[in-house]
């Protein structure tokens, strides 16, 4: 499968100001995390975690001071995100339980212990044809063990609809508290459904089952961002 391109953001320069960018915007991450966390709770004490787009590390982070038994392995194409990741790992003396892969999921190798769960947060938007985008969950499932969980979170909204207009107000000044520019709103209008795969929910439910993944639950919503946790087969 050919894969989504990284956002702008993710050059040197940019990798470097990321974190300190969106800080403001952390209590909304958090409390996806914290949720992501109370989902994963039943993993093994050893459980392996695969996290497509890791990016600087947040959910990674998280669970790993979490879960303190688990393994990581972290897939990002932008090597200056990806080495933030590992500095941060480092620095928090995990690194030692971390596989830090730089390249897209397709070029990460299915294991032979295939993993507990993965995470995908807001990377499944950039794969914006429908079809590579089913494979880009039917990737990760193949990489999980029966039963194996999947967290994914996602822009999702229904662009025809008044209530994405007023979300997408709502969304753009959230994001003046990141110090975006004024006028943000209509960039993001203009590229929501063309350059970013924004989905009504039922429509990226049904990409993330399409890829042999089951009961998929929305469990998350803050404003535009939407998550979902779904299951491998348990006979896959």
């Amino acid at each position: 499968m050919s894969s989504p391109r990284p956002p702008a953001f993710f050059d040197k320069s940019q990798a470097a100001t990321y974190d300190e960018r969106f800080k403001n915007l952390a209590p909304m991450r958090d409390a996806m995390l914290l949720l992501t966390g109370a989902v994963l709770a039943e993993l093994p004490p050893d459980a392996r975690i695969l996290c497509v787009g890791a990016g600087t590390g947040a959910e990674l982070l998280f669970l790993a001071r979490k879960f303190p038994g688990w393994s990581f392995t972290a897939v990002e194409p932008s090597g200056p995100m990806l080495e933030i990741c590992r500095s941060k790992a480092a620095g928090e003396g995990i690194a030692g339980r971390c596989v830090f892969h730089e390249g897209y999921l397709d070029s990460l190798p299915v294991p032979e212990e295939k993993f507990h769960a993965a995470t995908s947060i807001l990377v499944s938007q950039f794969v914006v044809d429908p079809e590579e985008r089913r494979r880009f969950f039917a990737g990760i499932a193949e990489r999980l063990l029966p039963g194996g969980y999947l967290v994914s979170a996602d822009l999702s909204a229904e662009l025809s609809s008044a209530n994405y207009d007023r979300l997408l107000e709502a969304w753009s000044r959230l994001h003046t508290f990141a110090e975006m520019e004024p006028g943000q709103v209509e960039r993001f209008r203009s590229a929501y459904g063309r350059d970013v795969a924004v989905a009504p929910p039922e429509e990226l439910g049904r990409f993330i089952a399409s890829g042999g993944l089951e009961e998929v639950t929305l469990f998350y919503q803050a404003l535009l961002i939407h998550a979902w946790f779904a299951r491998r087969p348990a006979d896959a």
